[in-house]
């Protein structure tokens, strides 16, 4: 177990966190990873300062549960005017952190400067944040890339870090990979290049008064606390979305305190009210439980409870009768229950 003893009480509430992943971590995905983890810092999807100032109603960009708290709001922007009155309205809305994402490689992004793209201006990102900082109180952090392209991963990183930091800004979660904006893809930028932990490793190790934090292929929490022997924080993305209880163990690892779930059904109870709430307030069934299809993985019945959903999630009138049913579908290892 992680030693925990003379850390920063800050620093140990963001030693874990879910990655911020468009269409994945919904609020429906962020109330149901409360069931399995108390302490772990959830992200929203970025959100644009475009969609936040000018979109309606703001409830449909910024809306959460109380139960996802800790909860950081990501903003995709990057005229420092706009974003600072984005955090503004972000602390308002009693979100824990703001985020400024400089590490999405799509088209649409790139074409409106947001995202890793920022990597190449990094004294635009020290502006943004300065600004940010001073209309808020909260946390203002930077998840970012290694470099793109053909930037220099020492001296580029060095740089980019440096100016931002002298900005005001402390806290850095970097993905171990660049990414390529000429050239690939956004799911090649995935996988391609290969990771480079020790890059930021290095980073941590020339930084010792920054929060660095670490993200990019990490996959089970064994592989989290070796990271965090050369890190201050690690940031998981599809691995916790798609395998939903790895969660279920963060808190024990990571933390040291039990987690709210002893099973997996007995966390698919657990959201049963939220369900409930959330189709009175007129969601369909299968945009919230499309989250869960994962928590299964490797079970007895996984299979069929998965397609239970998928195949009748949708139809008019699906409620928790049949989420019900397909919970009657599967059986968990007796280990685990």
């Amino acid at each position: 177990m992680t030693d925990l003893t003379n850390e920063n009480a800050a620093d140990r509430g963001r030693r874990f966190s879910v990655a911020p992943m468009m269409d994945w971590t919904t609020r429906d995905y962020r109330a149901f990873a409360r069931t399995l983890t108390k302490r772990t810092l959830l992200y929203t999807e970025m959100v644009t300062t475009g969609a936040i100032l000018h979109g309606s109603p703001r409830e449909r960009f910024l809306g959460y549960n109380e139960v996802e708290h800790p909860i950081a709001l990501q903003l995709g922007g990057s005229d420092a005017g706009e974003l600072a009155e984005c955090a503004a309205i972000a602390q308002e809305w009693g979100y824990d952190e703001v985020n400024l994402n400089v590490g999405c490689p799509s088209d649409r992004v790139q074409n409106n400067l947001i995202g890793a793209c920022l990597m190449g201006h990094p004294e635009k990102v020290a502006a943004a944040v300065k600004a940010m900082q001073e209309v808020v109180s909260i946390p203002v952090t930077v998840k970012c890339r290694i470099g793109i392209d053909d930037q220099n991963e020492d001296e580029d990183l060095a740089r980019f870090i440096d100016l931002v930091a002298e900005a005001g800004c402390t806290t850095f979660t970097v993905h171990a990979r660049k990414a390529w904006l000429k050239g690939l893809s956004p799911k090649e930028n995935r996988d391609i290049p290969p990771l480079n932990y020790p890059r930021v490793h290095r980073l941590k190790a020339a930084n010792p008064a920054l929060h660095i934090g670490i993200n990019g292929g990490i996959k089970t929490l064994e592989e989290c606390q070796a990271q965090l022997a050369h890190v201050d924080s690690v940031m998981v993305g599809r691995e916790a979305y798609q395998n939903p209880w790895l969660l279920a163990g963060v808190d024990q690892t990571i933390f040291g305190e039990p987690g709210p779930a002893a099973s997996r059904l007995e966390a698919a109870q657990a959201f049963r009210p939220y369900i409930q709430t959330r189709l009175d307030e007129g969601a369909k069934l299968n945009h919230i439980t499309r989250h869960l299809l994962g928590l299964f993985q490797g079970c007895p019945g996984g299979r069929r409870f998965r397609r239970h959903l998928s195949e009748h999630a949708h139809k008019e009138g699906a409620g928790l009768r049949l989420y019900d049913e397909a919970l009657s579908l599967v059986r968990e290892p007796e280990h685990e229950a």
